[in-house]
């Protein structure tokens, strides 16, 4: 079997320890977010076996935040090999691990407890030869600071080169059912795609994050995004039994998407973002399985005036002008009302 599925949190973290601790000759991380504790320990007890081990870590967030500077030190300290992770990249949010040449981890999650003990998330293990291949080729030009070209005919999907339009193509295929997990529709291109799958009888489920988990600055594209798409009839739900991280599309119980691409402009045209399409029956049927039961367990956004500025409000975020929101007391509709005077002149009867 080419191609196996990794869903968090239901498999913790064990299939990622138990594959470090399987390396013999090399491995290579590649990570937006690393420190989990148990997988910190596994790659610095594979250096100390004799594994050749190679971390690119991003090394700080937009607003400056370095999250990575404890774990670099601890793996510097143990003798592994740890750089800053491309700059010609605002951010390199891939995640991903290549073990001895062979095998080959796409992944939505970061390797820290939160993703792996309370987020919906997912990974890909790739054996493919030419897959494993392309992401070593990717690690070692990002490395070396050189320029990586995309094969393209592979089935894995980078940014910032041809991820919108293979993603754009994916949606454009689907011919009966499309389910997407994603913490962010905010990019025109795939927003107006989802639209026309819609308009041309595609069964579309949407499951994002509340709006209130978007950054200030990306509430406006992240709530008009969300709308455009309950406003022509799209369902868009929320996970209730957990938070949403992962980035999945399922099409047709069919072809799928995994990996750690956002939809938003900033995925598709600034970062390093690397996800992989399978049509592997049995990681569709998992796959299936999964959007089914989290379905399940959702509920509806409630994307109206009213819910977003109640959701806003509870969470003291003053963005209604710029969403614009109609933050005006609704008025009683004038025959509501005169029922409303009917039924009280009867129950005022009925007292005396």
């Amino acid at each position: 079997m080419s191609h196996a599925l990794i869903v968090l949190p239901d498999d913790t973290a064990k299939p990622f320890v138990d594959a470090i601790n399987g390396a013999t000759k090399s491995l290579r991380v590649k990570m937006f977010l690393f420190s989990h504790p148990d997988l910190l320990n596994a790659v610095i007890q594979a250096k100390k076996r004799g594994v050749h081990v190679r971390v690119m870590l991003n090394p700080a967030r937009r607003s400056g935040k370095s999250e990575n500077a404890a774990t670099s030190k601890k793996l510097k300290a143990a003798g592994i090999e740890v750089i800053d992770s491309n700059p010609a990249f605002e951010v390199t949010h891939e995640k991903s691990m290549v073990v001895d040449d062979e095998v080959a981890f796409v992944q939505s999650l970061n390797w820290d407890v939160k993703n792996l003990t309370g987020t919906r998330d997912y990974a890909v293990v790739t054996r493919h030869a030419r897959e494993v291949d392309e992401v070593i080729k990717c690690f070692e030009a990002d490395w070396a600071r050189k320029p990586f070209t995309v094969d393209g005919s592979t089935l894995l999907i980078w940014c910032n080169s041809n991820g919108r339009d293979r993603i754009a193509k994916f949606i454009d295929d689907t011919k009966h059912t499309l389910f997407v997990q994603n913490e962010r529709y905010q990019d025109a291109v795939i927003i107006e795609r989802l639209v026309r799958a819609k308009t041309r009888g595609v069964e579309v489920h949407i499951m994002a994050r509340p709006p209130h988990k978007l950054k200030r600055e990306k509430l406006t594209e992240g709530v008009g995004g969300l709308r455009i798409l309950d406003d022509i009839g799209i369902k868009v739900h929320k996970l209730k039994h957990l938070k949403l991280h992962g980035k999945m599309l399922l099409a047709d119980h069919a072809r799928a998407i995994v990996g750690s691409i956002n939809l938003a402009p900033g995925s598709f045209d600034t970062r390093r973002e690397l996800a992989v399409e399978v049509h592997a029956p049995e990681i569709v049927e998992q796959l299936r399985k999964i959007v089914h039961h989290d379905w399940k367990h959702s509920r509806p956004l409630d994307l109206s005036d009213e819910g977003l500025l109640a959701e806003l409000e509870k969470h003291k975020i003053d963005v209604a002008d710029e969403l614009g929101l109609d933050v005006r007391p609704k008025k009683k509709n004038k025959q509501v009302k005169k029922g409303q005077k009917r039924d009280k002149k009867k129950k005022n009867g009925k007292k005396r």
